[in-house]
Formats: structure tokens, sequence, C-alpha cells
């Protein structure tokens, strides 16, 4: 089988839809199957080409997967103008690219957000004469109204509307990364094929075990409580609700908050939280991706946040809070609290009740045998239920059986390649 990903993001960049992506794209070349990936100059989230990038093209391995990148214009910028000029670039610049550059692929998996992109994946599958799978993981541009970058019933959003539809129209197959995404297409569109193709997370590098003496240095010393946030500093997650709680807690007894990573409200959260003062925040630096599981694994606490409901918003940071044992301080709704509630794997709070987030902080940093609990909860669902080799298995397997791939070819590459059998897929 040969698959081709078209997407704006993928590592050396650091983020979610990379981490998945480049999952995705092992699993398959790991059952023996040819990947190809199309993708942009790496400049998330920083909003700079990465040193060593640059120019208009550039062919190289990305472990061991052959990677087209592609111009597009960086930007970090929130206005509208700059983003979707940034998604604009790419879109003409990758199916430019990818109509010479680009096998003939049996799928051709496209990425959104960006929306946009849809156009440049509809275009290859026409003239690589395959099937188009549009895999979403943000409902746009339903999220951008309610975060406030489009105007309800502006002419943007009534032409993202429209393209949103023609997208879903246009692709073989809709995949979602949570229930809701799914469920939304299905009701507004149900001729439209759908499948969820969650996040997960790799049960086996996120665990407890991965604490170590350095991680936790880096976080704050032994005797300290700390909650960590450990992402995006973007319009979306809201982090001022953190700042604003640390200004609330109490040196003696109340955990210290750490907000790792970069982004667009980095620099107004750094000013706000020195404007008023709050001893109880830090800030740290983006850290690589492989440091990850050592850092959740040795926080206390692990604080996921989303300024506002966005539905269908599942961020994979709360798999990996489980999967490492953590107790999770969730400040949002829908999907993703109804995951912490159904495992008992931590406490949520609504977006924009800081006293609630405040109570929920002291509750877990005052009671040991709590957070003990609460993570144990966490670990063991999601090696039940959210372990990403075997979510993806599944979603190969389906691109298989669809192609009539006899079983036996596929059992024979995964012996060679991957333990896993299609039996234990299925479970």
């Amino acid at each position: 089988m040969r698959i081709a990903l078209l997407t704006q993001y993928y590592p050396p960049e650091l983020g979610a839809p990379q981490v998945r992506l480049s999952a995705l794209a092992r699993v398959f070349s790991e059952r023996g199957h040819d990947v190809q990936v199309l993708t942009a100059m790496p400049s998330y989230p920083a909003g700079r080409i990465l040193p060593g990038y640059g120019g208009l093209l550039r062919r190289e391995p990305c472990e061991g997967i052959p990677v087209v990148r592609c111009w597009s214009y960086p930007t970090q910028s929130v206005r509208f103008g700059p983003r979707v000029a940034s998604y604009f670039s790419f879109t003409i610049s990758a199916g430019l690219s990818g109509t010479v550059l680009l096998r003939r692929p049996d799928y051709l998996l496209v990425e959104s957000p960006p929306l946009l992109l849809g156009l440049a994946g509809r275009w290859l599958s026409l003239v690589k004469r395959t099937r188009m799978i549009f895999n979403v993981s943000d409902l746009w541009p339903d999220s951008a109204v309610r975060l406030g970058a489009l105007r309800a019933g502006g002419l943007a959003h009534r032409l993202s509307n429209r393209l949103e539809a023609w997208c879903y129209d246009r692709a073989w197959l809709v995949s979602g990364q949570s229930r809701e995404i799914v469920a939304s297409i299905s009701e507004r569109f149900p001729r439209c094929r759908s499948y969820h193709l969650s996040n997960g997370v790799d049960a086996g590098r996120f665990r407890p075990e991965r604490k170590t003496a350095a991680s936790r240095d880096l976080l704050g010393p032994d005797g300290t409580c700390v909650a960590l946030y450990a992402g995006l500093h973007g319009l979306a997650q809201g982090l001022d609700q953190l700042v604003d709680a640390g200004s609330r807690l109490d040196a003696a007894t109340d955990p210290v908050l750490v907000l790792l990573g970069e982004g667009p409200e980095k620099a107004s959260l750094i000013a706000r939280a020195r404007r008023d003062g709050e001893p109880r925040v830090r800030f740290l630096p983006a850290r690589p991706h492989g440091e990850m599981p050592a850092l959740v694994a040795s926080a206390d606490i692990v604080v996921i946040a989303l300024r506002t409901h966005l539905p269908g918003a599942v961020p994979s940071k709360l798999y990996e809070a489980m999967a490492s044992g953590r107790p999770v301080v969730l400040v949002a709704e829908g999907e993703a609290a109804s995951i912490v509630r159904t495992h008992q794997a931590g406490i949520v709070v609504r977006p924009g009740d800081v006293a609630g987030l405040v109570e929920a902080l002291r509750a877990l940093a005052r009671d040991a045998t709590l957070r003990e609990t609460l993570g144990a909860n966490g670990r063991r669902a999601a090696e039940r239920h959210f372990d990403r080799d075997v979510l993806l298995g599944r979603f190969a397997q389906l691109l298989e059986d669809e192609l009539g791939l006899p079983s036996t070819w596929v059992s024979d590459h995964l012996s060679v390649a991957n333990p896993r059998t299609p039996a234990t897929l299925g479970q």
C-alpha cells in the first residue's frame, strides 16, 4: 500500500499534530507500506524557519520516512491576515510541489486545520487519481468563531463554512480526532463517511517510571508540589487563567505553577505575571519532545487548559498525563471533561472559573493519596483505551482491507516489523 501525508506541520516541529502524524507514518512503514510526507519548512510555533532549513524546496528522510518540504510564509501572529497568508502560501506551494514530486499513492491523508489545505488535497487527489482522507483535528471554522478569530456570520465565516462542506463532500473518508468531531460531521453531513481516529498516546514512552532527577530539578526541588502545563502558549489555551490563579496560591501549602513551552501569547503572559507579581508562576522554554515523558512524569500535577468550550477539542496532553500516572486538573468542557470524569483521572474545572482552578490545585497539592489514586486511574485507562499504536493499527487495517490486501501479506509484514497481530489490533 502507498500512502501520502499532506500537512503543514511535521517534525522536527513540536506539537500534537506533528507527533500524531509522525507516529502514523511510522506505523504504516512498520507494516511494510510505502509512506511519503509533503509538508512545509518547519517554523512552528516560533513563527521562524528553523536553523538548517530554508529555500523553496528540500527533500530529506525523517525517521526513515521520505519527506518533501516546500516553502510557506512563516508567522507567529494570531491575527487573521498573517494566518491566512501562511495557510494560502503553503496550499499553493504544496499543490505545485506535490504535482511534480509526489508519487501516486493509494491514499492521500490531508491534515486540517488549516482548512485551506483541503484545496491542495483535492487538487492532488485528482491529479494523482487517489482517494483523499480528510483528517479533522479541530472543527474549523466553528473553533475560530468561538475563539474570536472569525466574526460569526461575516464573509470569511460564510466562505469558510462553504469550504468545510466542500472538503467533506469530496473526501473519500473524513477522520476526526474525537468522537465529538465525528458526531458533528455525521450530523451535519450525513452522507459523509467518517471514522474516529483518536490522538491516543505512546503508553510505552509516557509512563510513571520515566521520572528523572534532572527533570525534577528543572521543574522544582523535591518537597515542592509542582503543577505543570506543557504545550503551546496560544489563544485557545487561555493560560491567563493559570496566571490569575497564581496570585491566589499560598506559598506555604499550595503548588508552584510551571508553564513550559512557546507560543504567540507567551510574552503577554510573562508581562502579566510580572506586573501582578505572582510568585507561584514560573515560565520555562519549550523542550524537545523526547524530553517530555520525563518532564510530565516528574510533575506532581498536570494542568490542561482551554479558554472556552471548543466542541471536539481533546488535547493530546490529556492522554500523555494519564499515561504518565499524573493527576490532571482539566480546565475544559465536552469530551475531554467526560474522559477525565469517566476514568476518574483528575478534577474538571469550567473555563473561566479561576476560583475553582485554585481549589482544585489546592485539593491535590494537600492530598498525596488522592494524587496517587487519580494518577493510577489515568494510567490504567491509557493502557486499556488510548494506546496510540493500537488505535493507529486499527486505522491501517481498515485501509488495508479496503484495498483487499491478502491477510497473509499483512501477517508476513507484521511478523517482521511489528509484533502486534491483526487479531490484537481489533480488540
